[in-house]
C-alpha cells in the first residue's frame, strides 16, 4: 500500500515550472542552478579521480581527507574548531544530510518550530520521521522573525527548530541580533537546531554569514549542513556535509548509513582538494553572483517591477502587487512560461498555510544573454497580465 505521507504529495512547484520550460523551449528563471559549469580545476580533479583513483566503496562517514578539509575550511572561513573524524560526516547532497537529521533525531510527537517560505523537502521528511511541524510565517520585505513570534512557535513539546540561512526563496542573510535571540531560545527550551546553511558562501556586499553554531550554548545543540554543490556551482555533484557535536553525529551517521550509506569517492577527492585551493573562486564567484544580480534587478526594474532586495543565494524576488500586477503569483508564473515563455517560481507554493500569493522568485545565476531574454519575456508577462491601480515600482530594498 503506498505511503500517505509521500502518495498524496503534488509533484514540486521546481520540477513543474522546470517541466513546462523544457517542454515550451521557455527561459528557465525557476530552478536554481547556474549556466557558468564550474571550477575547471576540480572538475578536472574528478576525472582524474575515476580514471586514477579508487572507485570502490569510500568510508560511509566519507574520505577522510574530505572530512578533513571541510573542518579545516569552516576554521578558516568561520572561526569554526571541528573534529574531523567525530563531527564531520560527508552526505550525498544536503537534502541527505537533511534527512538524516531529521529521521536520526527525530522522535514520534516531537514539535518542529519551520519557518515559511520552506524548502519543499522538510515537511514531509519531518512527517516520515514522527515530528510534529510549528509552522512560523515570515513575511517580505524583510522576511525576519522577532521575540514576539518566537514566544508564539516556541513551546514545552518543541524539540527542534530548523533554520534555513542565508534563506532560499527570500534572499536574506540573518543579522545578529535574530541569531542571538533564536539561540537564546534554544538553549532556554532545550531545543536542538538544524541549520540549513548550502548558501554559507553565496552572500553579497557587506552581508556575512554567521554560523547558529558559534552562538553562546549552541555547540552542542547545533547541527550544520553544507553544500559543495552550492558552495562550487556544481549543483548535480550532491556532496553535502553534516556537522555536529559527536553525541549528535553518531545519530545522524547511523541515519545516513541506511540512506545512501556513502558519495562518489571520486566527487569527494575533488571537492577536497577545491576545499583546499579554491581562495581566489570563494571571492571572484559572489562578485560575479553579484553583479548578475544587478543586471536582472535593473531590468526589471527598467521594465516597471517592484524587487525586493537580495543579500545572497542565486535569487531575487518581484513583488507583483507593487509592480502594478493583479494577479497572483501562480497565475502569474504559468503565463509566464506559457504565454511569455519565461519560467519562475510561485512563492505561494513555498507555504504549507497562510501563503504570500504576490511574490515571484527568479533565479540569476545565469549568463547575460539568458538574464536579457528572460527580463523581456517577464517584461511581456506584466504586459499581458491584468493591472492594479497605478502605483510606482518600488527601488530594490535590502534586508537590514
Amino acid at each position: 500500500m503506498a505511503n500517505p505521507i509521500f502518495s498524496t504529495l503534488p509533484m514540486t512547484v521546481f520540477e513543474e515550472m522546470s517541466g513546462l520550460a523544457r517542454d515550451l523551449g521557455a527561459v528557465n528563471l525557476g530552478q536554481g542552478f547556474p549556466d557558468d559549469p564550474g571550477p575547471e580545476s576540480i572538475r578536472a580533479k574528478a576525472a582524474d579521480a575515476i580514471l586514477n583513483g579508487y572507485n570502490q566503496y569510500p568510508p560511509m562517514a566519507g574520505l577522510p581527507e574530505l572530512r578533513q578539509a571541510v573542518a579545516g575550511h569552516y576554521g578558516r572561513t568561520q572561526g569554526l574548531d571541528l573534529d574531523a573524524l567525530s563531527e564531520v560526516t560527508i552526505t550525498s547532497g544536503a537534502t541527505e544530510a537533511l534527512a538524516a537529521a531529521f529521521l536520526g533525531l527525530i522522535e514520534p510527537g516531537d514539535e518542529v518550530v519551520v519557518f515559511q517560505p520552506v524548502y519543499d523537502a522538510y515537511l514531509p521528511l519531518i512527517r516520515r520521521a514522527g515530528g510534529v511541524p510549528k509552522l512560523v510565517s515570515l513575511r517580505p520585505p524583510l522576511w525576519r522573525f522577532d521575540r514576539a513570534t518566537l514566544e508564539a512557535a516556541f513551546s514545552e513539546r518543541t524539540r527542534f527548530v530548523v533554520l534555513n540561512n542565508p534563506n532560499n526563496p527570500a534572499g536574506t542573510v540573518l543579522p545578529h541580533e535574530d541569531l542571538a535571540l533564536l539561540a537564546e531560545f534554544c538553549v532556554a527550551h532545550d531545543v536542538t537546531a538544524i541549520c540549513d546553511e548550502v548558501w554559507e558562501q553565496v552572500v553579497f556586499g557587506n552581508a556575512r554569514h554567521r554560523p547558529l553554531i558559534t552562538y553562546p550554548g549552541m555547540r552542542e545543540r547545533c547541527v550544520k549542513i553544507g553544500s559543495a554543490g552550492k558552495m562550487f556551482g556544481l549543483t548535480g555533484w550532491k556532496v553535502g556535509f553534516l556537522c555536529a557535536a559527536p553525541v549528535l553525529t553518531h545519530s545522524l551517521a547511523r541515519a545516513h548509513q541506511f540512506l545512501t550509506f556513502t558519495t562518489p569517492p571520486n566527487l569527494q577527492s575533488a571537492v577536497a582538494w577545491g576545499l583546499e585551493n579554491s581562495e581566489d573562486w570563494f571571492v571572484q564567484m559572489p562578485r560575479d553572483l553579484e553583479r548578475s544580480r544587478d543586471r536582472l534587478t535593473e531590468g526589471l526594474i527598467r521594465e516597471g517591477f517592484a524587487v525586493l532586495g537580495s543579500q545572497g543565494t542565486y535569487f531575487l524576488n518581484v513583488d507583483l502587487a507593487a509592480s502594478g500586477v493583479a494577479l497572483g503569483d501562480r497565475d502569474f508564473c504559468l503565463r509566464s512560461v506559457k504565454d511569455a515563455g519565461v519560467a519562475a517560481i510561485p512563492v505561494s507554493a513555498l507555504f504549507e498555510e497562510a501563503p504570500v500569493t504576490s511574490i515571484v522568485r527568479l533565479c540569476f545565476s545565469k549568463r547575460d544573454e539568458t538574464l536579457d531574454a528572460g527580463i523581456e519575456r517577464l517584461a511581456k508577462a506584466r504586459e499581458l497580465s491584468p493591472k492594479t491601480a497605478d502605483s510606482a515600482p518600488a527601488s530594490p530594498r535590502t534586508p537590514a
